[in-house]
């Protein structure tokens, strides 16, 4: 069965950012299944516009902004 975008319901998402980008923390239920963490990343370009990027590995500056909002996100699951 492919992934049907109509059913990814979204209950939580809150974004942190800095100079470089910004990072987003959000809790999604697929077809009314459990609820799940996603954390992603988007960068700047050279043109100052938002682009998708690997998460990767996080710096303790970008873990102690998303912190307090994983911690948020915890209580809607």
């Amino acid at each position: 069965m492919p992934y049907d975008n109509s059913l990814d319901e979204q209950s939580f998402s809150k974004t942190w950012e800095n100079e470089n980008g910004k990072v987003a923390v959000s809790v999604y239920s697929y077809n009314n299944g459990p609820k799940k963490l996603q954390i992603s990343r988007e960068i700047k370009d050279r043109n100052g516009n938002f682009t998708f990027a690997k998460l990767g590995r996080l710096a303790k500056e970008e873990l102690e902004g998303i912190l307090p909002l994983i911690e948020e996100a915890l209580e809607t699951m």
